[in-house]
C-alpha cells in the first residue's frame, strides 16, 4: 500500500506524534473518512487532569467516525498538525501493535489505579469492525487479574466482546460505560450523525448486565436547552432502570474552543434561537459554572433514588459526578443557565 502525505512539507519540522501521523500508510479511503497506521511508542497513557477519576488512559485510535457534533477530543488532532476539526472525524488513525505494547507497559500500573479505555475517542467506531484493535486490548487484560478497567463507548458493537468481558470481569473490576446523551432518535442523529441509536445502546447495557458484565449510563454531554429538560432527563433515567443498568450519571456540555469551531455553526443551522447565550456562557471558560451543574447533580441524584438505580456501583458516579449541598438546590427553570 502506497504511503499517503497528509502534511505539507514545512518549517519547524515535525516531531513525535505529528511526524508519526505524517508517514502513517492509507488503510481505506471511502464515505469522506481515511484510515491509517500509526506506529506508536506507547499505549497506556497516565491521565494528570485533576477532574478525571483515573489514572491511565487507552485510545486505541485517534480520531473518531462517530463524529458527534459536541466532541471536546478533537483537539487532539493538534497534536498532529491538524488544525481543522473537521479533521478528526475523517482522518482516523490505527494503532500498531497494541496488545503487545500494553503487555510491555502494565508493569507501571499499581493497584488501585483504574485504566479507562475511549476518553477521547471510541474503541467501537467502525474502524474496529475491520482491524480490531480494541478486541486485541481487551484480550491482554484477560490475562491479568487484579486491575480496574473501565470502557466507554456509543456502540452496541460492544456486545461481539462479551466473551472476552467476561473472561475479564472474572478477575478484575470491569465497568462498561454506554454514553446516551438522549433518547429521541432524531435528535441523536443530527448530534451523533455516524453513531448507533440510543435504542441499540440500551439494549446491550441490558445484554451486558445479563451476561455478568457490570453496564451503566453516561449521560454526558448535557447540552443546555437541547437535551437537559427534566422530562427527557427522566425518561433516560427510567430506561437506564429498565435495562438493568448499575448506574447513571450526567456531566454538562465541556467547549473547548476546536470542539466550539464545529458545534457553533452546527448551532447556527439546528438551534440559531441558542446561538448567542451559547457563545457568551463558553467565551472565556470551557465549562459551565456551579449554577449549572449543581441543580442537574441533584436531579440526576433525586432520579436515581425514584427509579432504584442504587447499589455499590454508586461509588463509580458519585467520584466522578459529586453530587451538590442540599443547601445549593435550585429549581430546574435555572436549567436554562438562570
Amino acid at each position: 500500500m502506497a504511503s499517503l502525505p497528509l502534511l505539507p512539507d514545512s518549517k519547524p519540522k515535525l516531531i513525535g506524534i505529528a511526524r508519526l501521523a505524517s508517514q502513517g500508510e492509507s488503510l481505506r479511503q471511502g464515505h469522506e473518512v481515511e484510515y491509517f497506521t500509526l506506529p506508536v511508542r506507547s499505549l497506556l497513557n497516565r491521565c494528570s487532569g485533576v477532574r478525571m477519576p483515573f489514572t491511565w488512559t487507552i485510545n486505541p485510535y485517534r480520531g473518531c467516525e462517530f463524529a458527534c457534533k459536541y466532541c471536546y477530543a478533537r483537539y487532539t488532532h493538534e497534536f498532529m498538525e491538524m488544525r481543522d476539526g473537521v479533521d478528526f472525524e475523517q482522518k482516523i488513525f490505527v494503532k500498531q501493535r497494541a496488545a503487545e505494547l500494553l503487555r510491555q507497559e502494565l508493569h507501571r500500573v499499581k493497584p488501585g489505579e483504574e485504566i479507562a479505555i475511549g476518553t477521547a475517542t471510541d474503541p467501537y467506531q467502525p474502524a474496529e469492525r475491520r482491524f480490531e484493535v480494541t478486541r486485541a486490548i481487551l484480550e491482554e487484560f484477560a490475562r491479568h487479574r487484579g486491575l480496574e478497567i473501565g470502557i466507554v463507548t456509543k456502540s452496541d458493537l460492544v456486545l461481539r466482546d462479551i466473551d472476552v468481558l467476561q473472561q475479564i470481569a472474572k478477575n478484575n473490576r470491569l465497568f462498561v460505560n454506554l454514553t446516551i446523551t438522549t433518547l429521541k432518535v432524531n435528535l441523536a442523529r443530527i448530534l451523533e450523525p455516524r453513531a448507533p441509536r440510543p435504542d441499540l445502546r440500551l439494549e446491550a447495557v441490558q445484554k451486558l448486565n445479563e451476561a455478568g458484565v457490570a453496564a451503566g449510563v453516561i449521560c454526558a454531554p448535557v447540552l443546555p436547552g437541547i437535551t437537559d429538560s427534566p422530562r427527557d432527563l427522566e425518561a433516560l433515567v427510567r430506561a437506564t432502570a429498565k435495562a438493568g443498568g448499575k448506574y447513571i450519571f450526567a456531566n454538562p456540555l465541556f467547549l473547548k474552543p476546536c470542539s466550539a469551531a464545529v458545534f457553533l455553526p452546527f448551532l447556527e443551522k439546528e438551534f440559531p434561537q441558542l446561538v448567542e447565550r451559547y457563545r457568551q456562557r463558553y467565551k472565556e471558560r470551557a465549562f459551565l459554572p456551579g449554577s449549572y451543574r449543581k441543580p442537574l447533580s441533584q436531579l440526576m441524584a433525586r432520579l436515581r433514588q425514584k427509579y432504584g438505580i442504587r447499589s455499590d456501583y454508586d461509588r463509580y458516579s458519585q467520584r466522578t459526578h459529586p453530587a451538590a449541598e442540599a443547601s445549593r438546590v435550585e429549581q430546574m427553570k435555572l436549567f436554562w443557565w438562570g
